[in-house]
């Protein structure tokens, strides 16, 4: 009887089977779709690391503060790239310049690998090529005009026109009405080949005589009985007389002296502004034009500069000799001139200096 009895092990013996074979069954299935999401996502990298397809160009800009993140999903709107959110960041960390792309304009294509774009946009600018231009003191518009064409390409008429035009305004020294003569500051400039237009050279050269202003004492054109401007118009004529340092002082004693004595300045420089064909220097007939240039024949300040001045110039027009010369002439081959009170004086020097 005892061996018929069945044991313990026989009766529980199948239920325990079929319990391990479904956990490993279980397992099974986690595992393979453990694999599968891995693959998947590998496959998903790829996907996203890669570019292909047709380019088309894209203009982009990245605006100051603008983040990483930020960046890789308006590349992904415009089709740059494949993919942004977590997988996007994740590239764009594996590029190494996450920290280094630049605000500005951009010109990229569809369809470039995130590495790719990353890197046009962390990249300075080449440099533009740039032409050197020399405005030397002393120059009248036309004169720059012509500089401006030789340098930059620029037509000498359209220039001119607009530096002639009399909207342009430059507070307290220039006031609208008056043109540019006079305020294009004469340095040595640079300017971005091609790209220059006459209107960024005048507002540069404009600029620059603001620049240099600063730094004169304004403040003496009450007592010298004078405008801004006017220091401007008689700076210019400084800057074509004086050939040495130490006659513009002088000079400009003589312009005030003169002015105060209601006697014409007779500024040779002047009538050489409306010359009409300097080729031959001045002449007799040159002398008896109808001009308010003409200063042998009219009294007080020509209408406006007559050539673009120095620094040393504005200083001296601002700052003239404590001097009662009246007259000079140009006496030397060194340029220097010699100054005298009285007109007996003057014929005297000028027999003996030119003739």
């Amino acid at each position: 009887m005892e061996q018929g009895q069945p044991r313990r092990s026989d009766r529980h013996g199948d239920p325990d089977g079929r319990s391990h074979g479904g956990a490993f069954l279980a397992l099974l299935v986690a595992f393979l779709v453990l694999v599968g999401g891995v693959v998947a996502a590998g496959a998903y990298y790829g996907h996203c690391k890669g570019a292909s397809g047709p380019k088309r160009d894209v203009s982009f800009t990245v605006e100051p503060g603008t983040s990483g993140e930020e960046v890789v999903s308006r590349l992904h709107d415009l089709g740059v790239v494949r993919c942004d959110g977590i997988m996007g960041r994740i590239l764009l960390r594996a590029t190494g310049r996450a920290d280094e792309i630049r605000a500005g304009s951009y010109a990229l294509t569809t369809n470039m690998t995130l590495d790719e774009a990353v890197r046009v946009l962390s990249t300075p600018p080449a440099a533009a090529p740039t032409v050197r231009l020399t405005i030397p003191e002393g120059y009248r518009l036309t004169q720059i005009a012509d500089r401006v064409r030789q340098e930059l390409g620029i037509a000498e008429d359209q220039f001119l026109t607009l530096a002639q035009s009399k909207d342009w305004s430059l507070d307290p020294y220039l006031p609208s009405g008056k043109g540019t003569e006079g305020f294009l500051f004469p340095e040595t400039y640079r300017f971005s080949k091609g790209e220059t237009t006459a209107d960024d050279v005048i507002r540069r050269l404009l600029d620059q005589f603001a620049t240099e202003a600063e730094g004169l004492d304004w403040g003496k054109t009450k007592a010298l009985g004078v405008s801004e401007y006017e220091i401007v118009v008689i700076a210019s004529m400084i800057e074509r007389e004086a050939a040495v340092a130490s006659d513009r002082a002088k000079i400009s004693a003589v312009i005030y002296n003169r002015l105060a004595d209601g006697m014409p300045l007779g500024i040779d420089a002047t009538v050489g502004y409306i010359d009409p064909d300097p080729s031959n220097g001045l002449t007799g007939s040159d002398f008896e034009i109808d001009s308010p240039y003409n200063t042998r024949l009219h009294t007080g300040l020509p209408p406006t500069p007559i050539a673009s001045p120095g620094i040393a110039s504005l200083r001296a027009a601002l700052a003239p000799a404590d001097v009662p010369y009246l007259y000079y002439v140009l006496c030397g081959s060194n340029g220097e001139h010699r100054f005298s009170v009285s007109y007996h004086r003057f014929l005297a020097d000028k027999a003996q200096c030119l003739g």
